[in-house]
């Protein structure tokens, strides 16, 4: 039994799959938003020590607040201790050190966003936390420098930076002098970690042992600090309130503004209420109940943790709920949907088009453009009109093309990118639809995995026509010519674009197995054909003495026996692999010969230079560019043809030598193993010189083995002619017809 459509059996799901993709969207875009187009803030500490100088001018009492692990709590800073801040009459606040909960600008932003809540002003001390992630930049920007002092009413107020981020011997010869100038009567210090060890006695900090400075930092600071008679040194990064004297100097540590704490005698949630009241300095915590019982308390405390974790909490609450859906929908699907791995043997095995259909082709490039996508596409083509068929090719334009109606020729977008040749066709272009429409296509073909076969596959799916894909290329190995990161394009773009488009489309064909087995290993789940593009088998038959004549007069062959290639001159085609064996093939090779390499490209004058560099000028011609029309008479004039491209899918050139009987020589490859059998029609090597040259040098010196390779290379290519072409492409129109049809309800 046919499996029925997922819209209809689990409708619900897919909603809920496509609403969780556009949430996650709409987050990402609002996070891009936050961080490229939120109004930005610099120097935020100048403005606040300025308002703070105004606010204390010409006092030698009041009052200020100290917080330390803020840690973007939206939960208990900005929502509990920031109203209770507002409300107390203190004249401004200071963060020891953990404001924010990572360095990333979305939590500096997340921050700034709270504390533009305080009706008081505030400066923050350079702590771990916003040096992590890179934050130190941004606290730069943001803010100002890591280390800094400002005088206010009767006090001094020093900054110093515990991240490391400033050497701590210059911190040291700063403070120095910065003490035995200061000319208040308090001095308050800021640092993120511990000057002191904090000994509690009850395996509190049993888990933490970086929370003090680093030894050759804190222990020059220590008497640095006790003799200048500093009032109180401040520090965060403990989740607790401490407080010890050492000398003069009281040192707190004060950590419950935000984060875990344990909710304890030393571990809870407070700020500090510091006032100056002339020459006297009190400091005592503001402790901040969250519940009379301790359980409520603890679970608040958990949740507030969660909450810290998750700052603008919906909009991360809502990734991970909509991450944790999916994958509860892919569960469901994977787990408890049955799946039918098998054809649908309801549809007959032999299937055949009932009358002519109308195919619409998409190619990113056709003739007059030379090259084996063009060749097999106008082979197709011809082949499908002889049995009745109509055709009409999308394609780029191109210079000295001809007029042809049933090619519909679009304006180029580009035709070059980054110094390289790329036509790129206008898929935007108003007559590629009005012609699609008025064509109406009963199947669509596309012929590559982008660009014009995306916008073939966008019209399939748009106009409810089966789409059927042709794989022709082994893109990967074109990742030198394409303006991405050769590595990432290589590796995975390439075959992510086979595998996406080869699972959109209704069919997909393949030139051989080897190419089938290719998709399966990437992951392409659609129905393959293996049908091998047909060559015009008569037409490599057919060629008078006299062409072939002219040809050796042209390029004065003489006597020589010919090998030939017919191959793009571009680096995946592995020409200096050839050129190499030559080299090699004269020193074990007594019959004279020639090698003629038939075909243009970027690689010319490169190939050209290690020619003469291999002293191969005699021996190697490279004979340019030659019309489709003329080739044949090439085929006929030479003797072995010879190939060395490992990037092929059928290697089509093969095929066509057969059919002038050529036996071929060629490196073992995809697209040449299927039809170059060793001792029947040719010989496949491996990559090495000596192996390619020994096969050559053996046919050439064996006629009886020669002729029979080439006997049975022609038959062979018999079995692959274009009429035979078209037949079993209208099969596969016939299945992706029938398979539509059982599918409409």
């Amino acid at each position: 039994m046919r499996e029925e459509p997922l819209m209809r059996r689990f409708g619900r799901l897919k909603l809920l799959f496509y609403l969780n993709l556009l949430i996650v969207f709409l987050l990402v875009f609002y996070k891009l938003y936050l961080t490229m187009f939120e109004a930005d803030y610099e120097g935020v500490h100048a403005d606040q020590v300025e308002r703070i100088e105004s606010a204390l001018q010409g006092r030698s009492s009041y009052a200020f607040a100290v917080v330390g692990n803020i840690n973007n709590s939206v939960g208990l800073f900005e929502r509990k201790i920031v109203p209770l801040l507002n409300r107390s009459g203190l004249d401004f606040v200071v963060s020891a050190g953990n404001a924010v909960s990572g360095g990333g600008e979305d939590k500096y932003r997340a921050l700034h966003r709270t504390l533009e809540r305080l009706r008081l002003p505030y400066v923050l001390t350079y702590g771990k936390n916003e040096h992590s992630a890179f934050g130190g930049f941004r606290y730069y920007d943001h803010y100002g420098p890591y280390v800094f002092a400002f005088s206010a009413g009767n006090s001094r107020f020093i900054f110093l930076d515990s991240s490391g981020k400033t050497p701590w011997k210059w911190q040291l010869r700063w403070l120095d002098e910065e003490l035995a100038v200061a000319p208040r009567e308090h001095v308050f210090l800021f640092v993120g970690q511990a000057v002191h060890p904090v000994e509690l006695g009850d395996g509190l900090l049993g888990l933490r042992d970086d929370y003090l400075l680093d030894d050759d930092f804190r222990l020059p600071l220590s008497r640095l600090i006790e003799q200048a008679g500093v009032d109180a040194v401040f520090s965060a990064d403990l989740p607790l309130f401490f407080r010890q004297r050492f000398g003069q100097t009281s040192h707190v540590v004060t950590g419950g503004a935000g984060g875990l704490v344990f909710n304890n005698e030393h571990s809870y949630y407070h700020y500090l209420e510091v006032r100056v009241a002339g020459g006297e300095v009190s400091i005592r915590p503001v402790r901040l109940g969250i519940g009379q019982n301790r359980f409520f308390r603890t679970v608040e405390s958990v949740w507030l943790v969660v909450h810290s974790i998750f700052y603008v909490g919906y909009l991360n609450y809502l990734i991970v709920l909509g991450l944790l859906s999916l994958t509860a929908v892919w569960l469901y699907y994977a787990v408890f949907t049955e799946h039918n791995y098998y054809p649908d043997f309801d549809l007959p095995t032999d299937l055949a088009l009932e009358k002519p259909i109308r195919v619409a082709m998409f190619t990113n490039n056709f003739l007059p453009y030379i090259g084996g996508v063009p060749i097999s596409i106008d082979r197709l083509r011809r082949s499908l009109q002889a049995l009745g068929h109509r055709v009409l090719v999308f394609a780029p334009s191109y210079a000295g093309q001809r007029q042809d109606p049933e090619v519909v020729r679009l304006p180029r977008l580009l035709s070059r990118i980054g110094g390289k040749e790329l036509v790129m066709a206008n898929i935007f272009s108003l007559r590629l639809f009005r012609q699609f429409r008025l064509f109406q296509p009963d199947v669509l073909h596309i012929h590559h995995p982008f660009w014009m076969g995306s916008m073939g596959r966008f019209l399939g799916r748009r106009f409810g026509v089966p789409v059927v894909y042709t794989y022709h290329t082994r893109f990967e190995h074109y990742s030198y010519a394409v303006p991405l990161p050769e590595l990432f394009f290589k590796n995975y773009l390439a075959h992510k674009l086979v595998r996406r488009i080869g699972n959109r489309c209704d069919a997909v064909v393949v030139p051989t197995e080897g190419a089938e087995h290719y998709l399966r290993m990437i992951g392409v789940k659609s129905t393959v054909f293996v049908i091998p593009t047909g060559i015009e088998c008569d037409l490599y038959r057919q060629i008078p003495e006299a062409d072939l004549d002219a040809l050796r007069r042209r390029y004065d062959l003489g006597a020589a026996r010919i090998l030939l290639s017919v191959s793009r001159l571009s680096r995946e085609k592995n020409i200096d692999f050839m050129l190499e064996g030559v080299r090699e093939l004269v020193r074990r090779c007594k019959t004279p010969f020639r090698l003629l390499i038939v075909g243009d490209g970027p690689e010319r004058n490169r190939l050209e230079q290690k020619i003469a560099q291999l002293q191969l000028q005699t021996l190697v011609l490279l004979t340019g560019a030659v019309s489709p029309d003329q080739i044949a008479a090439y085929y006929r004039l030479a003797d072995i043809f010879v190939f060395a491209s490992r990037t092929e899918t059928q290697g089509m050139v093969v095929l066509e030598a057969m059919a002038s009987g050529l036996p071929v020589v060629a490196v073992r490859a995809s697209g040449i193993d299927d039809f170059v059998k060793n001792g029947v029609n040719g010989f496949k090597t491996g990559l090495r010189h000596d192996q390619w040259a020994e096969r050559i040098a053996e046919i050439l010196g064996d006629q009886q083995l020669y002729r029979r390779l080439s006997e049975q290379a022609e038959t062979m290519a018999g079995d692959h002619d274009v009429a035979r072409f078209g037949e079993k492409m209208t099969r596969v129109y016939a299945h992706v017809l029938a398979q539509r049809q059982a599918a409409e309800p």
